[in-house]
C-alpha cells in the first residue's frame, strides 16, 4: 500500500539507557518488529518513546494524529507500578490503542492486588501475604498458625522474573519468620513484594489473543521443562535462567508444545481458566497466564500478564506460530481489537 494512503500509527515505547538489563532491551526488540509489520496492516509506523515527562509525549502524540497507538510500555521511568500512565493517557485524549485499558493494566501489574481478585471471583490461585497483611492487628497466634510452609517471594509490581533466584524459595515456621524473609529481600525486589504458597509441579503458560471476531482464543499451551534440574534446587524460572546465557536455568527450562498422555482434560481446563481471567479482569488484544500444577495435578493461576512480549523469540510468538499464526497475524488481530475509549 502506498505510504501516502497508510493510516498513521504511533508506537509506544519506553527508551532505553546505554548499559540497560536484557529485559529492558528486549522490549525495544519488540518495539522494532511491531514497526516493520505494520505497513503490510495498512499502517505508516511512528514510534514515540514514554517518558514520565507527560506533557511532551501528550504533545508527541497529538501531533501524529494517530489512527492506532500500539501501546508497548511496560516500565515508564524504570518502574513497573507505573504501566497504567500510558492507557491512561491515551484514554484521556480518547484516542484507540491496542491491549487493556488502564483499570486492567493496573490491577494485573500488581500481582497481589491481582490475585486478592482472582480468589474473589472463584478462579484457584495459591494462598498469598503481603507484609501490611502480616502486620495487621489480626490474632497473632491465629496468624502464626495459618501462616506456615513452603512460599516463593516475588515483586508485587516488577515483572520479567526481576530480582528472583533461587533463595526466593523459603521455608517459614510463622508469620513472623516470613515477613523477616520478606523484608531480607524486598530491595532487590523493587520494594513491595508478596509470598506465595510454592506449588511444586509443571508450569504452564497460556497465552490468549483476540480473535477475528473479537472472541479471545487461547493458543496451545507452553509447558516450561526443567531439565538436568540440580538436585534440591526450587524449579522455577528465575531471571537467570529468563535473561543470562551463561546461567544453567538459561539453557535448560525450555518450553514444549507436546502433550503428554492424558493431558487432554487438563489443556481445556488452562483453556477454560485463563479465559475466565480474561473477562474478571476485562482484558484487551492479548495476555498470558501462568500456571503451576499441585501434586494432584490441579491447576493454580499464579499470575495474570495483560501486556506480555510479543516479540517474535517470546514465548507468545512461539504459541501463536504453534497455532498456524505468523506474526503478523499477531499484530493485525491485537490491532484490530483495540481499546476505544
Amino acid at each position: 500500500m502506498p505510504a501516502t494512503r497508510m493510516k498513521r500509527a504511533a508506537i509506544l515505547y519506553c527508551p532505553v539507557e546505554p548499559g540497560a538489563p536484557p529485559d529492558e532491551e528486549d522490549a525495544l526488540a519488540q518495539a522494532e518488529a511491531v514497526r516493520l509489520v505494520l505497513p503490510a496492516l495498512g499502517y505508516g509506523p511512528s514510534p514515540v518513546s514514554f517518558t514520565l515527562d507527560m506533557e511532551r509525549v501528550r504533545k508527541d502524540i497529538l501531533r501524529l494524529k494517530p489512527r492506532l497507538t500500539v501501546n508497548l510500555v511496560e516500565g515508564p521511568g524504570g518502574r513497573g507500578r507505573l504501566i497504567h500512565l500510558a492507557p491512561a493517557l491515551l484514554e484521556t485524549l480518547g484516542l484507540p490503542f491496542t491491549g487493556s485499558g488502564s483499570e486492567a493494566m493496573f490491577l494485573t501489574s500488581n500481582k497481589a492486588l491481582g490475585k486478592r481478585i482472582l480468589a474473589a471471583s472463584g478462579l484457584p490461585t495459591p494462598e498469598s501475604h503481603t507484609l501490611p497483611g502480616l502486620a495487621s492487628p489480626v490474632s497473632r497466634k491465629a496468624k502464626d498458625r495459618e501462616v506456615s510452609g513452603r512460599f516463593i517471594i516475588k515483586s508485587v509490581w516488577e515483572h520479567a522474573s526481576i530480582g528472583m533466584g533461587p533463595d526466593s524459595v523459603v521455608e517459614a515456621k510463622d508469620a513472623r519468620e516470613l515477613a523477616a524473609l520478606m523484608r531480607a529481600r524486598k530491595k532487590r525486589l523493587g520494594g513491595e513484594c508478596y509470598a506465595e504458597r510454592f506449588i511444586d509441579g509443571r508450569e504452564f503458560n497460556i497465552s490468549l489473543l483476540a480473535g477475528p471476531d473479537g472472541v479471545p482464543e487461547a493458543l496451545p499451551p507452553a509447558e516450561i521443562l526443567f531439565v538436568n534440574h540440580p538436585e534440591g534446587a526450587p524449579k522455577i524460572v528465575d531471571y537467570a535462567a529468563k535473561w543470562d546465557p551463561s546461567s544453567h536455568g538459561y539453557h535448560n527450562t525450555p518450553r514444549s508444545f507436546a502433550r503428554a498422555p492424558g493431558d487432554g482434560p487438563l489443556v481445556e481446563s488452562l483453556a477454560d481458566l485463563s479465559l475466565s481471567c480474561w473477562k474478571v479482569f476485562n482484558l484487551k488484544g492479548y495476555a498470558r497466564v501462568d500456571f503451576r500444577l499441585d501434586s494432584q495435578g490441579r491447576p493454580w493461576i499464579l499470575e495474570v500478564n495483560a501486556n506480555p512480549c510479543i516479540a517474535p523469540d517470546s514465548g507468545f510468538a512461539a504459541a501463536a506460530a504453534e497455532a498456524g499464526l505468523s506474526f503478523t497475524d499477531v499484530v493485525g488481530r491485537i490491532a484490530r481489537d483495540c481499546s476505544r475509549p
